[in-house]
């Protein structure tokens, strides 16, 4: 660990032993049809096959398992975050209120909803939406994803699982969104598998998170503007951004059409769905195939949480 490195691999490690299994040991496998398509030897994580069809889960489950004390919880989510904090405070009977912005996705907010969470539907996107949930939090505590180390270091916990995959792993490409996922892998790997590339995925119209780590500051933008909601941030958290210094090599953006694409892509030769965000690293994959020729790459299909109605716009024509 680096000095003034708050992620530690050998918690991650063991975070494996408290983690609900529900979570744990998701499937990974080279996608043979995908890399014949790509060029790529593609390994692709799926963290959809789970109560939350979503990654989420490891590091809200983590968290909850590791906090001291009682009482009302807040978080404020795109809908992947707070439907997981819904199903790990609901298992330990805890209240949680969930802030969303109006134009949430319907879907996760009626997932998190089912699984016991109070929505707020109140701001323009994600972060009007966490701005809300901090000002109105009273006496509750506001769990926030990204500052929150055992979110981060459960995450981390795909890194564990990947790194025991047998041969070499040149790259892993992680949709960014607040940072937890990314920090969470980057950690762990740099310790067990320092030889891999870790590379960060953003929306070409949600930049905000790659344009603060390369000027090694916190740059705010006007707008989030992308159909990927899980990965559209345009207030980074300070201190996920310091959990990425040193952990990881690049940036990478991928517009929405790349997304979408690699959303079909995914379906056409894995036969999986997968949301906007969770598609990401696959899109980066896609749009990069002669950086990653001759590689073998790992990407994580993050969320899997698509609507009817959304399926049936995003794939009823080519992709």
């Amino acid at each position: 660990m680096r000095a003034g490195q708050r992620l530690s691999a050998e918690r991650i490690a063991a975070a494996s032993s408290i983690i609900d299994p529900c979570f744990l040991n998701s499937p990974q496998f080279v996608c043979a049809p995908l890399c014949d398509a790509l060029g790529v030897e593609t390994v692709l994580k799926v963290e959809t096959l789970n109560p939350v069809r979503c990654f989420k889960g490891r590091g809200a489950d983590l968290y909850m398992a590791t906090l001291e004390g009682e009482g009302p919880l807040m978080c404020a989510s795109a809908g992947n975050f707070g439907q997981a904090l819904a199903y790990a405070a609901g298992r330990r009977g805890l209240p949680l209120t969930v802030y969303a912005s109006v134009s949430a996705n319907p879907l996760k907010v009626e997932r998190m909803r089912a699984l016991g969470a109070t929505v707020v539907l109140e701001g323009e996107d994600f972060d009007g939406a966490k701005a809300a949930a901090k000002r109105n939090a009273g006496e509750a505590h506001f769990v926030e994803d990204g500052k929150e180390v055992a979110i981060s270091e459960g995450a981390g916990t795909i890194a564990v699982e990947l790194a025991a995959v047998d041969g070499p792993l040149d790259a892993v490409v992680v949709p960014l969104g607040n940072g937890a996922l990314l920090s969470g892998i980057g950690a762990y790997l740099r310790h067990e598998r320092p030889n891999t590339a870790v590379i960060g995925v953003v929306a070409e119209g949600a930049p905000a998170m790659a344009l603060s780590w390369r000027q090694k500051r916190v740059v705010e933008t006007e707008r989030a503007d992308t159909i990927a909601d899980g990965i559209g941030v345009r207030v980074p958290v300070p201190e996920a951004l310091d959990d990425l210094e040193g952990l990881i090599d690049d940036i990478v953006a991928v517009d929405d059409g790349a997304i979408l694409s690699a959303m079909g892509l995914a379906h056409r030769y894995a036969g999986l769905v997968v949301e906007p965000a969770g598609a990401a690293g696959l899109a980066a994959i896609a749009g990069h195939q002669a950086r990653f020729a001759g590689q073998r790459v790992a990407t994580v299909l993050c969320g899997g949480n698509v609507s009817f109605e959304d399926m049936d716009r995003w794939f009823s024509s080519p992709l």
